[in-house]
């Protein structure tokens, strides 16, 4: 569970009555939009249903069963979180939208090129089409979400498309073990095979706009030794 210190109240009010939980506000948003793998015991501070979460006072059994059928916590508060308001001051507001929008303009220029270069758009100028697009940022919606809508704003200001690239990476024997951590964490590998002479030989796909950060990884990775071929691009 999360630390009260953290919290924020999600309120439910249905039948006449209040249903309150103590909760994450950002983990709450991506609890309400489905994301895999999020357990509620990460979303919440309090396994109670309160009436008054400010005053601590917990909702009745009578009242649980009225509205919800059950007085188990676990059927009750995805209802809650999914159903109600979360409330957040202005500051805490303010921080998820900034959050937020940092994660779609790393996405869009770690994802995304330019197709006139094919080179990423630096971050700076996709802050400022957003800027002058007037994008909004909902800090409760899915960031895939975000990032079509953001892209479709940007589309008249920037020429953008998503790609990924395929590239056959070959390192030497020496580095071969140590570069497979980093290689295997930065890029998804397609094929491998492990040589007779010990060296190691990959297929990895990335996104089009961190081809520049693998090929310094794979160049630290190989003090300069390895092999790098550009395969395909993939739209």
């Amino acid at each position: 569970m999360i630390p009260l210190d953290r919290a924020v109240i999600a309120r439910l009010e249905s039948h006449g009555e209040r249903f309150e939980l103590l909760v994450d506000p950002e983990a709450a948003g991506r609890y309400r939009h489905g994301e895999e793998g999020l357990e509620l015991e990460d979303v919440v501070a309090s396994l109670n249903v309160f009436e008054n979460a400010s005053r601590a006072e917990r909702a009745s059994d009578e009242t649980l069963k009225k509205v919800f059928h059950t007085t188990v916590f676990e059927e009750i508060a995805p209802q809650i979180i999914r159903k109600g308001e979360i409330h957040l001051t202005a500051e805490q507001r303010r921080q998820m939208i900034v959050d937020k929008r940092r994660q779609v303009v790393a996405f869009i220029s770690r994802n995304a090129v330019n197709p006139q270069t094919g080179l990423p758009h630096p971050p700076h100028r996709i802050e400022m089409a957003m800027e002058e697009a007037r994008v909004n940022i909902d800090p409760f919606r899915h960031l895939d979400e975000l990032v079509k809508d953001t892209v479709k704003a940007l589309r008249p200001l920037l020429p953008i498309r998503f790609e990924e690239l395929r590239l056959a990476v070959r390192i030497p024997a020496e580095d071969a073990a140590r570069a497979y951590a980093g290689i295997a964490a930065a890029a998804t590998i397609e094929q491998q095979e492990w040589q007779k002479d010990g060296s190691w030989i990959c297929v990895v796909r990335i996104p089009a706009g961190i081809q520049d950060d693998f090929y310094s990884l794979v160049n630290r990775l190989s003090k300069g030794d390895a092999d790098v071929k550009k395969l395909k691009q993939i739209y």
